[in-house]
């Protein structure tokens, strides 16, 4: 059997399979089809300073390929994240997590992250930087190098963890933002977040979301990913998590020799729940058809 392990940030991991923020709750659901650690790790539920109703229904259009969401951040805040869910999540999951952080401002990521920061069980922090900048007119602070790097600088000042900071595909240049955020002190990038769509109901003649627009994400969107890990793989030194459309062995290998050193799968777990268990358990046959001995070697393989 080939090598399936691969190390994220100093951090081992048995396989680079993790699932991503938004799709898998805060596992102990997933926990009750079947045992989540065979997972390399996962990413929880998005969580901010402030507990989150979220958008207005409805909040999901199928589409071509992919859906489209826009939940809105719903969390119970992090305070709560902590008090309530990691230890339901300790009771079915024995290997460190990776938390997902939301702001709306740089002290909003720098609270958060540094309660997180805290938690025995979180191993990594991923800052999702796709948010709205409340005091910089609504732009998301992944859009622009010097907010993100705000960002980066900020969370790394307060945490002693890895910081792995996830972008926005929504952007002109995505390797001048993931650099900016490497200068800043970022361990890793995870890219990439959903991409904007929107859908129109013919009847009605109105957007099918009742937010207009939202998060584009699926099978259509991972030539795009692909990518983009390749471009701002070349252009780090830090490790790169790549998603966006994931929903297969084959992919994880794809993105892998593109330059990701783990692969997170999101949609894929929204159609099939034990799609990451599924993948997981294909890798070993499917580098064998390729020739593929130990994953490590892939990385950023692409000739």
């Amino acid at each position: 059997m080939g090598k399936l392990s691969v190390n994220l940030c100093g951090i081992p991991l048995e396989n680079p399979v993790i699932p991503a923020s938004g799709t898998f709750g805060f596992g102990y659901e997933y926990a009750e089809l079947y045992d989540i650690n065979c997972l390399g790790t996962f990413s929880f539920k998005g969580t901010t300073r402030e507990a989150r109703f979220g958008n207005p229904t409805p909040r999901i259009a199928e589409c071509t390929a992919g859906l489209i969401n826009a939940v809105g951040l719903q969390n119970p805040g992090v305070e709560q994240v902590i008090a309530r869910e990691l230890p339901k999540l300790k009771e079915c999951f024995h290997k460190p997590v990776m938390a997902n952080v939301s702001g709306f401002s740089v002290e909003d990521y720098a609270y958060t992250c540094r309660l997180l920061d805290q938690q025995e069980q979180v191993g990594w922090l991923e800052v999702n930087v796709s948010c709205p900048n409340v005091h910089g007119g609504g732009m998301s602070f992944g859009t622009d190098p010097k907010a993100a790097a705000e960002v980066t600088a900020a969370v790394k000042q307060v945490t002693a963890k890895p910081v792995i900071v996830k972008l926005s595909p929504n952007v002109t240049d995505i390797v001048s933002i993931a650099k900016a955020c490497e200068d800043a002190g970022a361990d890793g990038i995870s890219l990439i977040n959903t991409m904007l769509g929107m859908r129109i109901d013919l009847r009605s003649r109105k957007p099918i979301i009742a937010n207009t627009m939202g998060g584009f994400s699926g099978p259509a969107i991972f030539p795009v990913a692909v990518r983009m890990v390749y471009q701002v793989a070349k252009a780090v030194k830090v490790p790169v998590i790549g998603m966006g459309g994931v929903s297969s062995a084959e992919d994880v290998l794809e993105m892998m020799l593109a330059g990701a050193t783990a692969v997170e799968v999101g949609a894929a777990n929204l159609v099939n729940p034990y799609a990451c268990r599924d993948i997981i358990r294909e890798l070993p046959n499917t580098m064998e058809r390729y020739g593929i001995d130990n994953l490590c070697d892939i990385i950023g393989g692409v000739k």
